[in-house]
């Protein structure tokens, strides 16, 4: 038996020697089936709680970037003793190691996440080593307790600075996020920046019900622009031992296996749709996963989108009847409208499109004079906040705000049946808009700068594509010599 003074070197070497083994020290630290504790019958995490933990050992023991987990689930599953555990293996087994822990709400990361972490810490072996508030875990080391701690920050995409500090280069840096499907693109950034670290234990754990089609915690996930840096994990509600099977089934019975309500709730997949958005990510799947229709007697026609401000991109995008996906996408940032012109025109000669429709809302106006002093046939102006003034048999038969809405609005019909490029830029921008209802009971999309208030980019390459719906086109042939005017009168006149 060890002597007492020993005891607290022995713990010491016991808990450093599972740095890459979360799993191992959950196992450890708690008292996991010991009579008379909170844990008595318990024997230890779930199989999927296991396997993210796992997940993480596995990737510090190999990583050379932030090791990323991303996990989407139904209802109980048991996402808040997951966080506390590697909270607490985090900071037990690197000396110095610092953390945050946000949530999509305040009330969720007070009375939710940081309780559980509370029950956690009071089960923990080596408790003693650290003190727990309601907004942190520090160490009790002399001169430490800065240095050596883990904070509950509640995040505000006005004020991304106060989850900035995790810069710890040489230690460990971690940051987790509850209910994820909520939380802002802005507060994603701002972690992303700070887990750069070279030869630092760097890891990121998303959580959360997946309540969202749109947005970071879906990008993460199979079809996202960000999937291919991240380890997702999907978890069925009915999978995990400790949740309440006859509930699961009452609502099964209530709504249908494949309703939006399961598919969140229950079975940890993504909605259809979320509540405000326009286009729904399973369509735009769809069109991404169709095989490929050709018409070489269907006009072909251009897009162009005019970037507005630094971080936003002129994109040009082809389509030809239900075909969006043969002719690539151009993208690029110049400053210069002359320049921007030019860049179209290089396209347009290239293709020769039957129509040029052009974005002239604000700066655009600029690209498009330039353009008709070049000559460039086909050329239409069309103005986003303009009057809309179509309808059609199918979703795109609505009362619109404004031009850009009917546009989009026929792009999402088009959906159904068209071929989309497996783009997860234009699928993020397709999925992301939201809409509304105006005093006229029109329907509106929202405002480019409404969705960057939500931490979402300007939808440049989507507001390509929905050009091409701007007007109906007739094909052009090589003896074509219409001026633009006719030509224009033709779009408005004529449907193929």
């Amino acid at each position: 038996m060890l002597a007492a003074a020993d005891r607290p070197k022995r713990l010491h070497g016991d808990i450093g020697a599972l740095r890459d083994d979360p799993l191992a020290y959950v196992m450890y630290a708690f008292p996991w089936d010991v009579p008379g504790t909170a844990l008595a019958g318990e024997g230890g995490p779930q199989p999927w709680q296991r396997d993210i933990l796992e997940q993480v050992g596995q990737g510090l023991m190999s990583a050379q970037e932030a090791v990323r987990v991303a996990v989407a689930s139904g209802h109980g599953i048991g996402k808040s003793a997951l966080v506390s555990w590697l909270v607490l293996w985090a900071l037990s087994t690197v000396r110095d190691t610092r953390g945050i822990v946000t949530a999509n709400t305040e009330g969720q990361l007070r009375t939710k996440t940081w309780p559980e972490l509370a029950k956690w810490f009071n089960l923990c072996i080596n408790r003693h080593w650290f003190t727990y508030s309601a907004t942190s875990i520090a160490s009790t080391l002399p001169g430490h307790d800065k240095t050596w701690r883990v904070d509950a920050i509640t995040w505000s995409e006005n004020n991304t600075e106060a989850i900035a500090g995790l810069h710890n280069k040489g230690r460990r840096a971690f940051a987790i996020f509850d209910e994820a499907s909520a939380i802002p693109d802005p507060v994603w950034e701002t972690i992303e920046g700070a887990l750069t670290d070279a030869r630092t234990d760097l890891f990121w754990c998303v959580f959360g019900n997946p309540t969202r089609n749109a947005g970071r915690f879906r990008e993460c996930f199979a079809g996202g622009r960000f999937a291919h840096r991240w380890n997702p994990l999907q978890v069925d509600s009915r999978s995990v031992e400790m949740t309440n099977k006859a509930q699961i089934d009452e609502w099964v019975r209530d709504y249908g296996e494949d309703s939006d309500f399961i598919r969140v709730r229950v079975r940890g997949v993504f909605p259809r749709a979320g509540a405000l958005q326009f286009i729904d990510g399973e369509r735009v799947d769809a069109a991404r996963r169709r095989e490929l229709v050709t018409d070489d007697e269907a006009p072909l026609v251009m897009g162009v989108d005019i970037a507005r401000q630094g971080g936003d991109q002129t994109v040009i995008r082809f389509r030809r009847g239900l075909d969006a996906r043969s002719i690539p996408a151009v993208k690029f940032r110049l400053p210069d409208l002359m320049q921007v012109a030019s860049r179209v025109l290089e396209q347009v000669e290239l293709y020769r499109p039957a129509a040029i429709f052009v974005d002239a809302t604000g700066i655009g106006w600029g690209v498009v004079d330039r353009l008709a002093q070049l000559g460039c046939e086909g050329l239409v102006a069309v103005d986003f906040g303009g009057k809309a003034d179509r309808g059609d048999g199918g979703d795109a038969k609505a009362l619109y705000a404004n031009k850009r809405s009917e546009m989009w609005g026929f792009l999402k019909d088009w959906c159904r049946a068209g071929c989309l490029p497996d783009d997860p830029d234009l699928a993020a921008d397709l999925t992301g808009v939201e809409y509304g209802y105006d005093a006229a009971n029109a329907l509106r999309l929202e405002r480019k700068q409404d969705m960057r208030r939500r931490g979402l980019a300007s939808p440049d390459d989507g507001d390509a594509l929905a050009l091409t719906f701007a007007y109906p086109v007739v094909p052009r042939s090589d003896s074509d010599d219409l001026r633009t005017e006719d030509l224009v009168r033709s779009l408005k006149r004529r449907v193929v």
